[in-house]
């Protein structure tokens, strides 16, 4: 969000869509993401660096995609390949510039509308193509703007107004044919599309039983599961996300490895735990699933795993996200965060230590709902990329993931 229409302009053509913030129904719960789906980037936590070289007529698919990300990330300063790990929230109703220039100045590559808006389809894309404007440009080229949003159904819906349906909560969507829910999550990605959202933050993954039921906060209260079943959670996210790979707009799998088991929500709540999900519970093949039919994105939640690791939340994990999401699971795509700006699990951290534990975990993208706690991220990840060769492999081979997203989502181009 660096170069492109001035601040002023983007003020002013957002003006007129007022709405106050309002926090989605749970913060970093709703946190997943979706770019259109497409091939991964190759490897486990480390992987091997994507080859190089100029594509030709003859080059495969892969070989052009790795080929305009190294393209890219080798043109690169620092501060470019930092900004890309951040995904800022911005008000869907009415963005603030002076969240906008923090996103600017610190080269942030994605951006989550959050809140509420009922403007509609047409006046979130005029918001949303002012964002575009500002993307930063590596080489002449520029590297597109990942933009996320919200959109489950029910109590989870960041954009709503003229073009947008009226999704009905995952109980509801669990309750139809697998074939109807397709259809219908299609026409949601259109309508998101039309809005110029490339990803969404959904679908939830997360098996509440029903002996827990709405005492599940996060979830269970809010009627976001698609069911109480592992098989019913499993059909019904994979027939959501299909519907959103046909009409080209990403999903996030999310909270892995699963919030369906707490009581507490990790937004509001300090030291939530599962005491009860171990590394190869039945809870884990919504995932499981989602991963092997090939989602983008991956959401890791701010829970403590007892039966998995005890000794860190599953964002900070590396057993979680290194272990189990990378190698037990074979996960390739993007490892984004559940909210750490603002969700109260993280609170004992500085927002240095959160960027620090994550990345350093495993993670790709930090997703945080306040974009004045990113300067102090970025400036940590770029100090210890000065200290610590490996710890900027690790940097690099994440920006890889993320610009492979961007390049399958048609927002990197090398021509």
């Amino acid at each position: 969000m660096r170069t492109g229409v001035p601040l002023a302009t983007l003020a002013l053509a957002v003006a007129g869509c007022g709405a106050s913030v309002t926090p989605g129904a749970t913060t970093s719960s709703l946190r997943t993401s979706a770019v259109p789906q497409g091939t991964q980037t190759p490897g486990t936590a480390s992987p091997t660096p994507s080859g190089t070289g100029t594509a030709t007529a003859h080059t495969s698919p892969m070989a052009t995609a790795t080929t305009c990300t190294d393209r890219t990330l080798a043109g690169m300063t620092t501060a470019q390949r930092v900004g890309q790990l951040f995904m800022g929230g911005i008000s869907a109703a009415k963005p603030d510039p002076a969240q906008l220039r923090i996103l600017r100045e610190n080269h942030v590559g994605s951006v989550m509308l959050t809140g509420r808006s009922s403007a509609g389809t047409a006046a979130t894309r005029k918001i949303v193509d002012g964002f575009r404007g500002q993307a930063d440009r590596v080489g002449g080229t520029q590297v597109g703007l990942l933009v996320a949003t919200d959109q489950e159904g029910g109590k989870v819906q960041v954009l709503n107004g003229p073009g947008f349906s009226a999704m009905p909560s995952g109980v509801v969507q669990g309750g139809k044919s697998t074939t109807m829910l397709r259809a219908e999550a299609a026409i949601w990605a259109q309508q998101l599309k039309r809005a110029g959202v490339d990803l969404n933050l959904a679908p939830v993954a997360d098996v509440v039983p029903a002996s827990l039921g709405t005492r599940n906060i996060p979830i269970g209260s809010f009627q976001r599961e698609y069911g109480n079943t592992p098989g019913t959670v499993t059909s019904h996210t994979g027939a959501f996300a299909a519907g959103f790979k046909q009409s080209g707009v990403m999903t996030t799998l999310k909270h892995f490895p699963g919030l369906g088991q707490v009581i507490g929500n990790t937004d509001t709540t300090a030291n939530v735990v599962d005491s009860v999900t171990t590394s190869t519970s039945s809870s884990l093949d919504p995932f499981k699933a989602g991963i092997q039919a090939g989602s983008p994105f991956v959401m890791v939640s701010s829970a403590t795993y007892n039966k998995i690791d005890p000794k860190h939340i599953a964002a900070f994990s590396p057993i979680v996200i290194g272990q189990l999401l990378r190698g037990q699971m074979g996960f390739k795509g993007v490892v984004i965060s559940d909210d750490i700006g603002n969700a109260v699990a993280v609170r004992s951290f500085t927002p240095a230590q959160r960027a620090l534990n994550f990345t350093s975990a495993g993670g790709d993208m930090i997703l945080t709902v306040r974009p004045d706690v990113i300067p102090a991220m970025a400036q940590a990840i770029q100090t210890r990329m000065g200290q610590d060769a490996s710890y900027r492999a690790k940097v690099d081979d994440s920006v890889r993931r993320i610009l492979d997203a961007k390049h399958n989502a048609g927002l990197l181009e090398c021509g």
